[in-house]
């Protein structure tokens, strides 16, 4: 069996932003492109989606009409080499809803919700690539044994482009400033 029968020949390329950028919806859907190279990302399952769209919804809402919160697309974190990630959700500004791609200067926060098999991307891998992208703000959710939702939450130091860590949520966040909203993700 060669390669070429187990994934197509440009999943073992380099892609660049130009080509990325030339794809339909449905090729980008699923894969996130990372110093170039296709990264396929396994289907969520339905308690992480519901969990992701509960948080954007609440985050929507409270963002008021200056900033928008949506699940299911990428940000563009560097062109060369190309560095698409897809957060969970993303809250990024609503003057910026057109413009593609959606880059960090246009982003708030992102948010990972970890499933088996992402825990050291989540973990560690985005973390790095969002702070140094220059993103303000970082929210890790993971699963407990209770099955009540751990929410970490980060924010970055602009001058050594690192996250510091801030609060730790269980069951119903209540953010403060500039996430002045409650949200209650015990009932996914």
């Amino acid at each position: 069996m060669t390669a070429e029968m187990v994934a197509p020949s440009w999943m073992h390329e380099q892609i660049t932003a130009q080509e990325y950028d030339s794809w339909s919806e449905e090729q980008c859907a699923g894969i996130e492109i990372v110093d170039g190279m296709v990264v396929l990302s396994p289907s969520a399952s339905k308690r992480h989606n519901r969990l992701a769209r509960i948080l954007a919804n609440g985050l929507d809402a409270a963002a008021g009409p200056d900033w928008n919160a949506d699940t299911d697309f990428d940000v563009r974190l560097q062109d060369v080499p190309l560095t698409n990630r897809r957060p969970d959700v993303v809250v990024y500004r609503a003057d910026t809803i057109d413009v593609t791609p959606t880059r960090p200067e246009h982003v708030l926060l992102v948010v990972e919700v970890v499933s088996p098999g992402s825990e050291t991307t989540d973990r560690i891998v985005k973390v790095d690539q969002y702070a140094k992208a220059g993103i303000g703000f970082y929210w890790r959710i993971e699963q407990a044994a209770t099955g009540v939702p751990l929410v970490y939450t980060y924010v970055l130091d602009p001058a050594t482009k690192i996250y510091r860590e801030g609060d730790m949520f269980t069951g119903v966040v209540k953010a403060a400033a500039p996430f002045p909203v409650e949200i209650d993700l015990g009932q996914i």
